[in-house]
């Protein structure tokens, strides 16, 4: 390496390499995969090295943003990790209302520099996920059903290519690279050193409803959820969840919320009208809140030390025909901290200057958390299986929760997947880059074998 690299490099052997191979994926369940070596960088020339090196050796390169790839996508056997988790800058132009973020930042970071000067980004919902991983993969965040998915505000990328070189993309000078990144997720064809980000207004207030019933209610208050959406405002995230609740004892289908209102008015108001609103367990009803406290929400169903396989497809109507063939998921969720989110985004335009393209009205998600590694199969089968028996409902899957190594479905369309072939046959002929995981690589497939430890 150049005497210039700041950063850190750790072999396979050395004493720092299994403390630095765990803190690459944020899941307590680690993979059973080992890297050569491990880079952990410094700075944007570190990573330039890095490449370097690794096409002068041979070395195809996982990439690590935040770690929160459930399935630690970035750590593969053999070849070099390079660990960006210390790419972390934020700069913001309050003027142009645009921001530099470097892809290890997170998202309360991001947030806390754009308040003072009333700006927003849909971030990702845990303030544990990196910027990088999370807007490659779509990216659908806070306030997305009305912002869209976070890719969409991506205006330019430094980003570095297999040859080595650094190159600043732009819809102009560089239009392929940018338009991969806009959603090709774990398929990227180099690596993204920078993200320029276009700006949203910061919402005036974010209030937030939270309804609990019981279990017995499931299906009558998903279908309502589901025929409700169209009467919701754009400004209005919606979503149920059956399974695990972080203030209750007992499991229930729940409803919430959160409006990223502009104006005076209760954008929530319709969902106290639901038929069986009088048989709420629970009920926070249209609460002003804040950024903080969301992420603090969506902290508390993720929490630490825990084990977790997650799937996800999504559907579309009529709703019977989805909850019929999701019934044997519902029916089975686990007794842990496990849940299946219902989350209605509803569709947003695709643009032809992004290769993000699957989507439907509902993405139908299982969650499966616990502890015991002896429990490891059991919840992955959990988690992909049953999804798989409706596999004939699925439009396609995000790359934020999925990995096509534990149950194969479509990230985009078969004419972007396609495109994205051809630009990666221009800018990395040779496969320096991971792409996505194979079913030899898959957690589950690491679980049947018996080969899932504990850490």
């Amino acid at each position: 390496m150049p005497e210039l690299f700041q950063g850190r490099i750790v072999r396979r052997g050395d004493e720092a390499y299994e403390q630095a191979r765990l803190d690459a994926v944020w899941n307590e369940r680690k993979p059973d995969r080992h890297p050569d070596v491990i880079v952990l960088a410094e700075n944007e020339q570190d990573v330039v090295a890095a490449v370097r090196l690794a096409r002068a050796q041979g070395m195809p390169v996982g990439i690590r943003s935040g770690g929160h790839s459930w399935v630690g996508n970035g750590v593969r056997d053999g070849g070099m990790l390079l660990d960006l988790s210390r790419l972390q800058e934020i700069t913001v132009d309050p003027q142009a209302r645009t921001a530099s973020v470097q892809p290890a930042a997170k998202g309360p970071a991001l947030l806390e520099q754009l308040a003072p000067h009333g700006l927003f980004f849909p971030t990702g919902h845990a303030p544990t996920v990196g910027i990088g991983g999370f807007i490659l993969g779509g990216g659908y965040g806070w306030n997305s059903r009305r912002l869209g998915p976070a890719c969409l505000s991506i205006e330019a990328i430094d980003v570095v290519l297999a040859d080595g070189t650094l190159v600043h993309a732009t819809d102009q000078t560089n239009p392929a690279l940018l338009w991969a990144a806009r959603g090709s997720g774990p398929g990227f064809v180099g690596v993204v050193t920078r993200f320029y980000l276009a700006l949203h207004s910061r919402p005036r207030r974010i209030l937030r409803t939270v309804h609990n019933y019981p279990l017995a209610l499931r299906d009558e208050v998903l279908a309502w959820t589901y025929d409700s959406l169209d009467g919701l405002a754009p400004e209005v995230e919606f979503s149920a969840k059956v399974g695990f609740s972080p203030w209750l004892d007992r499991r229930t289908v729940s409803v919430t919320a959160t409006a990223f209102a502009e104006t005076d008015g209760n954008p929530l108001a319709p969902l106290e009208d639901a038929p069986f609103r009088d048989r709420a367990i629970r009920a926070v009803v249209a609460q002003e809140t804040t950024m903080t406290e969301l992420y603090d929400y969506a902290d508390r169903m993720t929490p630490p030390g825990m084990r977790w396989a997650l799937d996800g497809i999504w559907a579309d109507g009529p709703v019977e025909k989805i909850l019929d063939a999701a019934r044997p998921l519902f029916d089975s969720v686990p007794d842990t901290t496990s849940h299946v989110l219902w989350m209605l985004w509803g569709g947003f335009p695709e643009r032809a200057d992004a290769c993000w393209s699957s989507q439907a009205k509902v993405y139908l998600s299982p969650n499966a958390g616990w502890t015991d590694p002896a429990e490891d199969l059991a919840h992955e089968r959990w988690a992909h299986g049953e999804l798989a028996a409706i596999q004939h409902l699925s439009k396609g899957l995000q790359f934020s929760d999925n990995n096509v190594a534990d149950r194969f479905d479509h990230g985009l369309s078969p004419a972007n997947a396609a495109r994205l072939e051809e630009i990666r046959a221009q800018y990395d002929p040779q496969g320096l880059f991971r792409t996505y995981m194979t079913p030899q690589e898959s957690t589950t497939a690491y679980a049947a074998a018996g080969s899932a430890r504990t850490y």
